[in-house]
């Protein structure tokens, strides 16, 4: 059934392609690589990195194309699942159709349409979201969690790549920027202060309790707010606004109906030699052990599935709610991992969780390339 839609709307040649341009190796980018490139961004240096990137996406993204057309389950058929397959094959065709870079007009060009293949993509992790809710409604609950390990994985190597194909064009597309911010290098903020960013970031998730139970409790942050190191301040905020955003909704639902006063969330920065690590500890009450195992997959939430309140899509990125996918978790866990870091769990059932966030500070990681 995929198949034969995909021929459809897609020719054989373009499929052939596709998978010609998916056997082909994949080149990561390190941190300190798209830094020291970024810092001067010459006419010849965006043309270099226009080249590169010509070459570099149609490999990535035909990889992605060709998994999902052959995820198991019956997945890929998935109406959710056709869309996001789409929008992949024409972004590959968009991108081998654009010829060769040869000179600054051309970098613009190409520059212009590859923000356009950003911006078509911007939907896509609900929309997953949604192809996998299709899959488990017609599925026998029992089977949910062990047997889709394949699907988890998947998902992962996904949305790893995902990251890395937003990295790189937004990198490029900003390194045009005719006025950065200072200390910034395309995404990257030189001089990052992650207690900085910790603030925003709980502001942001305090702001969404608010709204959605009345009241929300405090955040107190220990670290030296002058510290600073390079690193992607949205990607940090991302992952922190999540993990405040959970121990939020735990700790104000255990008090909701107490007198006690709810206990603050409590999130330490610390600096190391190899690593900067966010603490966020919440005494909310804490997951049973057996429930750990789950919450770094993206077919668990404990909150109701927000995409069965709202079928329609189109306003997904731009609303945050409190609970959701069940996505926040694992997917932090790729950002953090995609610089090299990591996202550990520890829970105190009865008690509280601690959510550990390690972030690189060497920034020579290269990307993992599923």
């Amino acid at each position: 059934m995929a198949a034969k839609k995909a021929a459809e709307s897609f020719s054989k040649s373009l499929m052939e392609e596709v998978h010609k341009w998916g056997c082909m190796k994949q080149t990561g980018v390190s941190l300190r690589y798209m830094m020291e490139f970024g810092s001067k961004p010459s006419h010849r240096n965006l043309l270099i990195s226009g080249q590169f990137l010509h070459k570099e996406l149609p490999i990535r993204i035909a990889r992605r194309a060709i998994e999902l057309d052959s995820l198991p389950y019956g997945l890929s058929e998935k109406p959710a699942v056709l869309k996001v397959r789409d929008w992949y094959l024409d972004s590959f065709r968009d991108l081998r159709s654009f010829p060769d870079i040869k000179d600054t007009n051309d970098e613009k060009e190409f520059t212009k349409m590859i923000k356009a293949i950003k911006v078509r993509h911007n939907n896509v992790v609900p929309m997953m979201a949604l192809g996998v809710q299709q899959l488990k409604k017609g599925m026998d609950p029992k089977i949910v969690y062990k047997d889709l390990d394949e699907i988890h994985q998947f998902l992962d190597r996904f949305y790893m790549s995902r990251i890395g194909i937003r990295m790189l064009i937004g990198q490029h597309v900003e390194l045009h920027n005719p006025n950065p911010p200072p200390h910034c290098v395309g995404y990257i903020h030189t001089k990052m202060s992650p207690v900085e960013v910790a603030q925003n970031a709980s502001e942001d998730a305090r702001a969404i309790c608010l709204r959605e139970y009345g009241s929300a409790p405090e955040i107190n942050i220990y670290g030296d707010p002058n510290f600073t190191f390079p690193y992607v301040p949205t990607h940090l905020h991302l992952m922190v606004f999540e993990l405040v955003k959970n121990s939020l909704r735990a700790v104000q639902e255990r008090y909701m109906d107490s007198d006690r006063v709810a206990p603050p969330i409590r999130i330490i920065v610390t600096e190391g030699i190899e690593d900067v690590t966010i603490k966020v500890s919440d005494e909310g009450g804490g997951i049973p052990r057996s429930g750990l195992p789950k919450i770094f997959t993206y077919l668990y939430s404990t909150a109701k599935n927000p995409l069965d309140e709202c079928s329609d899509l189109g306003t997904s990125d731009t609303v945050a709610t409190m609970a959701g996918y069940g996505y926040g978790l694992p997917i932090s866990r790729l950002y953090a991992r995609y610089f090299g870091g990591d996202l550990q769990m520890i829970s105190m059932e009865g008690y509280g969780t601690d959510a550990y966030l390690h972030l690189s500070r060497l920034g020579d990681s290269q990307e993992p390339l599923p």
